[in-house]
């Protein structure tokens, strides 16, 4: 047997006992990487479960269907379906008619479909009811629910169920459930009753088209586009999915950037606890070099054992993940608390795909953890790490600082790249270089601030700035984890400060009448009628009232709807009314008329101040002028303002879906809303409000639909936090002796406590400084590139002082105690076997 056949099992022996001697390292390692794998893990299954079920939905409805053609919200004539249903082309046509349905008394709305079971059967077999009387798929009554959403309102066959449409109730009786296996929440009627029940006579919002064999559909396709009134659109079914997902992709990624980075902060925690581990075993790893092993089989077995707390942390993560996102689908839904899937009840299933990408990443961050560590043990001398105290040497040299500036400077050139796709991936990339940069700065940041550290006069602060000064590259490395984790949390923190403040302002700004009312919210079946618009305007105490309308308008298939909001403007004062960010300076009097478009349809659509834009109104293209491009956090799929007389004049369309009252005096606002409840009619109907209760309710969503962030910002502290505690705890270990030779010169135990928390609160004090740091400059990245590239938001710069100061504040002191809780560990071991010599 050679020498270095009789070294390998030894070295797995010792190897194993290195695993066994560092329990609570290796654990909280495992529990780092199975963190971060879970978190990452969890969103990927939600999010490809919500958009596998809204495409498998869709594809129910869409049967068999070629084509699709669709337009705005309100529906287009339904004139367009005979001529389409003629064509030679065209094997089937079937028409829909979908609306938004309020719930009476119930603050829900379900999706109802229209069809006509004749046409669906042939196209859309999975929206015509199965089973009991086939008349009922007919009566002007009769509701067919999905079992999703039978389960979602309680309901089942026989139960009545009634609609708001207007100020007045629609009472219908299911007769059925739909025998195709949907989990989204709809329901099926006859086209016609749909029509008469929802006041949708002459209006169709949907026709699906079968080609016949052997016709282009892509030819069929372009040909029909160009023939259709504007407003209208066809394509494929599938279409809509992608326009439906991508309003939600950037929330999405957003999510799973924020895993990833739960994620790197464990891959440090790995790197800070192997390098430790190796500095302690050095001896051991010197023995083997001399009894033959070579420095590649050396750093293989190193980094084998950062694969083995990768591979363990990634399986446990893939559990706990999928438990993590079943308790998030039953409890919160699919839409992470952002909206964006509500109706969806999607059933979590295993991907493959995801599974081994994400399990592979924890795999990979572990061993990228262990690879630094494992090249310094190979690079050591054998001879000199043999000898006591070698391990003091480790990690103390200053690498020239130019690579880490290169990284930062490349991250901070980063910010300057556009979008990709509509993703900021630059900016993402900016933030990962900038983070891994001043990681690599983090020995001579440490230095230079150590350098500028009082004088003290005591021999336990004396030792305690000794000992780092003489170790910034140990402190670096101890720091690694504190700094990440603390620069993420700094960098929400403002940026999540700063929404919330702009989102504030925005709300103040927005809602300047004394009482606002709506007749369906989230749904689009309510609505003002005359004599209740001409009540309101008669009421006393008024002062003045804005009658409001949105709309939904199709610009672009592959997008989301955009929506119109219909209201009255004063071109002159328009700027007291919206937080405009641009604005023409002089519209030329031959111009055409003005609107004003959000930031987001500014984004989406490439408007600005100035331009001539068409819009699609009665069936006609309608040319106006960008006036202004205005704040709006309510609208991500981009608003459109337009002057009411206008649009009826243009449409004459004059329905009102809501109002803003003023009242007479300053005082007046809950006088007028107790005469709005007393005197209307219906007002049970209506959601009536002051601006101060529609900003706590606005402000509370928003912190609902940043709860996700939270818990995974949370989450990344914690291994901040833990990689901290690990580090210091295994550097005041690897101490021992020099605690021995300090207590047999003099030293108390209580001196050597002082001197480790000085230590620790040093140590935390340059992580603390530096991350906040790092996090103030990302912060600026988050809210001037990524929001920016990602929902086309602006938004003002906030510093939550207070929070940020308790918060800074706790970890300093947890970091401290950790520290002394450490030294007495460590001084626990009898002072005279703590400076013998075992080599």
């Amino acid at each position: 047997m050679s020498a270095l056949a009789a070294v390998v099992p030894a070295a797995g022996a010792i190897f194993r006992g290195a695993f066994a001697h560092n329990r609570v390292r290796v654990a909280l390692s495992v529990a780092a990487i199975a963190l971060g794998v879970a978190l990452a893990y969890a969103i990927a299954l939600i999010n490809r479960a919500a958009v596998n079920e809204l495409a498998q939905g869709v594809q129910m409805q869409a049967g068999d269907a070629d084509l699709e053609v669709r337009g705005p919200r309100g529906g287009f004539d339904e004139a367009l379906y005979p001529k389409l249903a003629a064509l030679p082309e065209i094997a089937v046509a079937s028409p829909l008619v979908e609306v938004d349905a309020k719930l009476a008394k119930r603050d829900e709305v379900l999706r109802i479909i229209g069809l006509d079971v004749f046409r669906a059967g042939q196209l859309q077999p999975g929206l015509v009811p199965a089973g009991g009387d086939r008349l009922d798929a007919l009566r002007p009554d009769a509701l067919f629910l999905s079992p999703a959403a039978a389960h979602s309102l309680a309901l089942a066959p026989g139960d009545a169920v009634e609609f708001q449409v207007g100020m007045h109730d629609v009472s219908l009786r299911i007769k059925g459930l739909l025998g195709a296996s949907t989990r989204q929440r709809i329901a099926v009627a006859d086209i016609a009753a749909v029509q008469q029940q929802f006041e949708r006579l002459g209006r169709l919002t949907r026709i699906d088209l079968r080609v016949r064999p052997g016709v282009d559909v892509a030819a069929l396709r372009e040909r029909l586009a160009r023939e259709l009134p504007p407003g209208i659109a066809i394509d494929r079914p599938e279409a809509s999915v992608s326009a439906t997902a991508s309003l939600s992709r950037s929330y999405r990624v957003n999510l799973n950037v924020l895993a990833l980075v739960a994620l790197f902060t464990g891959s440090l925690l790995v790197f800070s606890t192997q390098a430790l581990a190796v500095v302690r075993r050095r001896p051991q790893l010197a023995l083997f070099r001399v009894l033959g092993v070579t420095r590649r089989q050396l750093i293989a077995s190193v980094v084998a054992e950062s694969a083995v707390i990768g591979v363990a942390g990634s399986v446990l993560g893939v559990l706990a993940g999928y438990a993590l996102a079943a308790v998030a689908l039953r409890y919160g839904g699919a839409d992470l608390g952002s909206g964006f899937f509500r109706g969806v009840a999607p059933q979590l299933g295993v991907e493959p795909v995801s599974l081994a990408l994400i399990s592979g990443l924890g795999i990979v961050a572990a061993i990228a953890g262990g690879v630094a560590p494992a090249v310094d043990a190979a690079r050591a001398a054998p001879a000199a790490a043999l000898k006591a105290g070698d391990d003091a040497q480790t990690f103390t040299q200053l690498a020239s600082p130019v690579p880490g500036l290169a990284v930062c400077a490349l991250g901070i050139a980063m910010t300057l790249l556009p979008a990709v796709d509509g993703l900021p991936l630059f900016g993402y990339g900016a933030i990962a270089l900038l983070v891994v940069g001043t990681l690599m700065l983090m020995p001579r940041l440490a230095d230079a601030m150590l350098s500028l550290a009082w004088r003290p006069r005591s021999v336990p602060p004396q030792l305690a700035l000794a000992q780092l000064r003489g170790a910034p590259g140990q402190v670096g490395l101890s720091l690694a984890t504190i700094v990440a984790s603390v620069s993420l949390m700094v960098s929400m923190a403002v940026m999540v400060a700063s929404f919330r403040a702009s989102l504030d302002a925005w709300l103040l700004r927005v809602l300047p009448a004394d009482v606002y009312l709506r007749a369906s919210a989230g749904g689009d079946t309510g609505y003002l009628p005359p004599d209740v618009q001409q009540s309101l305007t008669s009421l006393p105490g008024l002062a003045r009232i804005e009658l409001l309308r949105e709309e939904q308008v199709l610009l672009d298939p592959a997008r989301p709807r955009i929506v119109l909001l219909v209201r009255p403007v004063d071109a002159a004062t328009i700027g007291e009314r919206l937080p405009l960010v641009d604005r023409t300076q002089l519209i030329a009097t031959n111009a055409p008329p003005p609107v004003w478009v959000s930031e987001v349809a500014a984004g989406l659509y490439g408007f600005g101040a100035g331009d001539v834009i068409a819009l699609p109104l009665a069936g006609a293209r309608v040319q106006f002028t960008v006036a202004g491009v205005f704040r709006d956090y309510a609208r991500q799929q981009g608003a459109i303002v337009i002057d009411r007389d206008r649009y009826v004049a243009l449409t004459g369309d004059r329905r009102v879906t809501g109002a803003a009252l003023w009242a007479a005096t300053p005082d007046g606002a809950e006088a007028l809303r107790a005469r709005v409840v007393g005197t209307l009619r219906g007002a049970d109907k209506l959601d009536i409000a002051l601006p101060g209760e529609m900003r706590a309710i606005s402000l509370s969503i928003f912190d609902r639909t940043f709860a996700i962030t939270y818990a995974l910002e949370l989450a990344a502290v914690v291994i901040g936090l833990v990689g901290l505690s690990a580090t210091f705890g295994a550097r005041v270990l690897s101490r021992r002796r020099e605690f021995g030779m300090l207590r047999h010169i003099g030293m108390t135990r209580a001196q050597i406590g002082s001197m480790l928390a000085i230590e620790g609160a040093l140590l935390t004090g340059i992580g603390l400084v530096v991350g906040s740091a790092l996090g103030m400059l990302i912060s600026l990245i988050l809210i001037h590139v990524v929001n920016r590239q990602s929902f086309h938001w602006s938004m003002d710069f906030a510093l939550p002082w207070a929070a940020l100061a308790t918060f800074l504040s706790a970890l300093l002191a947890l970091a401290t105690l950790t520290a002394v809780v450490s030294g007495r560990q460590a001084m626990s071991v009898d002072v005279v076997r703590a400076v013998k010599d075992d080599w």
